[in-house]
C-alpha cells in the first residue's frame, strides 16, 4: 500500500471521529517550586472541532484515495 493511500485513509478516519466526537479534552499540568514549596496546577481543555473540519478531511481523504495517477 502506498504512503498516498495511507494518508487517505488516516484521513478518513480522523474525520469521522471528528463528526462523531466533536471535540477532545486534554490535561495540562503546571508546575512551580518557591523554596520549599511545590505547586501544582491540573488544568483541563476542551477543544472543539468544527463540523467543517470533519467534512473537509473525508472529501479530501476520498479524493486522495480514489486519484489515479497519470502515467
Amino acid at each position: 500500500m502506498s504512503a498516498v493511500k495511507i494518508v487517505a485513509i488516516v484521513l478518513i478516519v480522523a474525520g469521522i471521529l471528528a463528526l462523531v466526537y466533536g471535540q477532545f479534552s486534554f490535561t495540562s499540568t503546571h508546575d512551580t517550586k518557591l523554596g520549599p514549596f511545590a505547586v501544582s496546577v491540573d488544568e483541563k481543555q476542551t477543544v472543539n472541532v468544527p463540523v467543517w473540519v470533519g467534512i473537509g478531511a473525508i472529501v479530501v481523504g476520498g479524493l486522495l484515495l480514489f486519484s489515479r495517477k497519470k502515467s
